[in-house]
């Protein structure tokens, strides 16, 4: 071999360890290495971030202007500036699946991430410091891929805190439920966790460690049914049903949260597209909620404003109706393509790009992007290691435990006893397939227990049968499932449904399990030599009255889609080694329920018409199982032992509202002001005891309802619930603070939060407490 020939290798050996280090090489600007960039003011972290993005936009054209306005945002080489991806996940865990997330990587230094449970599941633990502790993790695992060069992004597009309002909703999977007191609380919980802020909130100043985006602002609850497409959904929504339903959460996201992104929906509402909205944006969200960071419409929002809807006559206005109603950053290509078409033909002040880029660019500097080399910044020190780590897994598990709700268990039938002689037949389509444990919106998991695989670390004597080749069920093997149940000593069951039967853009047309499933159930149980176990992976509500009404099915467990660790969960809570706590977030209707239009926005019923409502608050009809229901190996009994205030004078004095009471049915929130607010806050106190046997983890919910129901008025409202441990036979205080303006009042049908005078019950479990309200 020559000279020049080892020259040529040592050469290209050189060249690929240089390209090695600068993949692994997070983006960033600012390097102190290049002073002709980094001795501008925008680099200048002793400045307000404020004057250095002033200090940034002021140096670019228009054209740079423009390539910023869109997900992919292109490098700007003469400003040393690296290209930017908006677009990144982490509903449950990061996430990448094709075309999405494109601002995630895996490879051989990072392969995968902690995927934990779905979010309707972890709803179910009712436990905030929980969720507080997922989006911690998520955060953490989000900056190891960025340390490690694996992220051009840090903005994730979640949490999605739309109200789950309709039990056919593919994407109700992702919500946290239908309660938006819950949901409220757990957008606060993961923003302030995937952020770095702390779980009281109020410590994250200027640096972020990711940013999160709520999403999808506003009245957004229908991907595909009945002809119906999100892109072109005009919503029907009343001011009273949007400022008691589906604005509070966002509202807290913003004013609690601090969160640094919003995401506009598809749809529009009552005619106008939540992205061309200045009224939603501006006037709501940064004007009223003192919204401070960046607007990103969802994929492909604005052209269809042009093309699907015809709101905008040509894609120039569409573009000028985006920007000039707030938003600043276009997931697709349609900014990029038309903004300065729009600029050239006066549609559109080049202002409105600057007021834009101040707020992109704004976070960017918060995620310390333009603060020089991230290794010696804050979160520099977080490596790839931490990404699946053993307790980000364990965390999974916990969540997983937590959040899994036990429907029934007839004389006791769980947990099943362990013994090296049990036999077990396990059944169903959903008994091992990983990809059914992480729902939508999921990266690749650490690893992966299938029920199938968590039951046999239990039992070694275990025959399987998937009873159908898919969920979908078309045709069931029943005569080989009844073969393997009859030479069983237990059975347990696992259906229920998967990203074929309910996803994004794709809503469900029944409540019923597909196909043969409740056929090859109900065939089963009839011959199984004990009553079987039936489990349930599925995010939306399934029609199982016939399991319920059957004494062959002794125990029903719904376990969403409780992510990398679900399998060994379910074997935990079966035999034993955890007692289920979970509670239901959603509603389970009947199958009689479909007859109602999907696309029908009302929360509140009409007797006239025979349209029964939604969610618990509201709903008149019949019910599979209520929100807040789930069984425990425990049973918990609840004394309301007091409250500190039993009547409120909600006036300026008390002479003056024993004056005048008879005359005032109800004020407003806004008329009896921050003070009155304020000073009459009170205490509920409450014992909690667990009265079995076993210790677990327990949600205590506390209501609210009217003594005498009123038109328009909630028949319950959740208005507090806390977690707590209890070992056998333990007790326990809780408190709950209220404050009357926010949990005593209702929407009026002008949108109105108001207070009415009168007696309201606080209701947990089986006791009741009366509060009475007097103007």
């Amino acid at each position: 071999m020559g000279v020049a020939n080892l020259c040529s290798i040592a050469l290209l050996h050189f060249t690929s360890l240089l390209l090695l280090i600068e993949s692994t090489r997070p983006p960033y600007a600012c390097d102190s290495s290049n002073p002709s960039t980094s001795s501008y003011p925008f680099c200048q972290t002793s400045l307000p971030i404020s004057q250095r993005v002033q200090d940034l936009v002021s140096r670019l054209t228009l054209d740079e202007k423009v390539s910023q306005l869109v997900n992919s945002a292109t490098a700007i080489p003469r400003l040393d500036i690296p290209g930017y991806q908006w677009w990144s996940e982490a509903l449950h865990g990061i996430a990448f699946v094709q075309n999405v997330s494109y601002g995630i990587s895996f490879n051989e230094t990072i392969r995968s991430a902690t995927s934990f449970p779905q979010v309707i599941l972890t709803a179910a633990s009712f436990d905030p410091t929980l969720w507080y502790r997922i989006a911690q993790a998520i955060g953490k695992e989000a900056r190891g891929l960025y340390n490690a060069g694996q992220a051009t992004g840090m903005t994730f597009w979640a949490p999605n805190i739309n109200i789950f309002r309709d039990p056919r909703w593919g994407r109700g999977q992702e919500t946290p439920g239908e309660d938006p007191s819950v949901t409220g609380k757990y957008a606060v919980s993961y923003v302030r966790g995937i952020q770095g802020d702390s779980f009281e909130g109020g410590k994250l100043a200027d640096h972020l460690q990711a940013s999160a985006c709520c999403k999808h602002f506003t009245a957004y609850d229908l991907d595909s049914w009945n002809g119906i497409s999100r892109f072109t959904f005009d919503a029907k929504v009343t001011a009273q049903d949007l400022a008691d339903t589906y604005q509070p959460p966002f509202q807290k996201c913003i004013q609690e949260g601090s969160a640094s992104g919003i995401m506009c929906a598809y749809n529009r509402v009552n005619g106008v597209p939540n992205c061309a909205d200045y009224n939603l944006l501006s006037k709501t969200a940064r004007g009223q909620w003192g919204f401070n960071g960046y607007i990103t419409s969802d994929c492909d929002a604005v052209s269809i404003i042009h093309d699907k809807q015809g709101y905008a006559k040509t894609p120039e206005d569409a573009v000028a109706d985006v920007l000039k109603a707030g938003m600043d950053v276009n997931c697709g290509d349609y900014l990029k393509n038309h903004t300065k078409s729009a600029v050239e033909k006066k549609k559109l002040p080049e202002s409105e790009l600057d007021r834009a880029l101040h707020n992109l660019f704004s976070v960017r500097m918060r995620l310390g992007l333009f603060n020089g080399d991230p290794a010696k910044l804050l979160y520099g020190s977080i490596a790839a290691d931490e990404v699946c780590s053993k307790e980000h897994q364990a965390l999974a598990l916990e969540a997983a435990l937590d959040g899994i709700v036990m429907l029934k268990n007839s004389d006791r039938l769980l947990p099943l006893t362990k013994s090296k002689f049990l036999s077990l037949a396990v059944i169903g389509p959903n008994a091992d397939l990983p990809k059914t444990l992480v729902g939508n919106y999921a990266g690749p998991p650490c690893k992966t227990i299938t029920p199938l695989l968590g039951l046999k670390n239990y039992v070694k004597n275990i025959r399987y049968h998937p009873g159908c080749t898919t969920v979908a069920c078309s045709s069931a093997s029943i005569d080989e499932a009844v073969t393997i149940a009859k030479g069983a000593d237990q059975v347990v069951l696992v259906m229920g449904l998967d990203l074929t039967q309910e996803r994004e853009d794709f809503d469900r047309v029944n409540l019923t399990l597909p196909g043969e499933q409740q056929k090859l159930v109900k065939s089963v149980a009839r011959t199984a030599k004990k009553p079987v176990v039936l489990v349930l992976l599925c995010g939306g509500p399934v029609d199982v009255s016939f399991a319920k009404d059957d004494p062959k099915i002794g125990s029903i467990l719904w376990a969403g889609y409780p992510g990398e660790a679900g399998g060994l969960a379910l074997a935990e809570i079966i035999f034993g080694d955890h007692n289920p706590g979970g509670r239901l977030p959603v509603t389970w209707y009947p199958q009689d329920f479909t007859k109602v239009p999907m696309s029908d926005m009302r929360m509140r019923p009409e007797p006239m018409s025979g349209y029964p409502g939604r969610t618990y608050r509201f709903y008149e009809g019949k019910k599979v199982f209520e929100f807040g229901y789930g069984l425990s190996y425990s049973n918990y009994s609840y004394k309301l032992i007091s409250v500190t205030n039993k009547k409120l004078y909600l006036r300026s004095s008390q002479t003056e509202t024993v004056k005048n009471s008879n005359s005032i049915g109800y004020m407003s929130v806004s008329e009896l002001g921050k003070y009155i607010c304020e000073r009459n806050k009170f205490t509920v106190t409450v014992n909690v005891a667990n009265d079995g046997e076993v210790a677990g983890k327990h949600p205590v919910l506390l209501f609210v309802r009217p003594a005498k129901l009123g038109a328009g008025g909630p028949l319950k409202k959740l208005v507090g619930f806390q977690t707590l441990h209890l070992k056998a036979k333990e007790e326990a205080v809780i408190e709950y603070e209220m404050n009357p303006c926010e949990h005593l009042s209702s929407a009026d049908e002008s949108g109105t939060m108001v207070v009415e005078a009168g007696t309201q019950l606080l209701l947990v479990g089986d006791e009741k407490y009366p509060i009475t309200i007097i103007l």
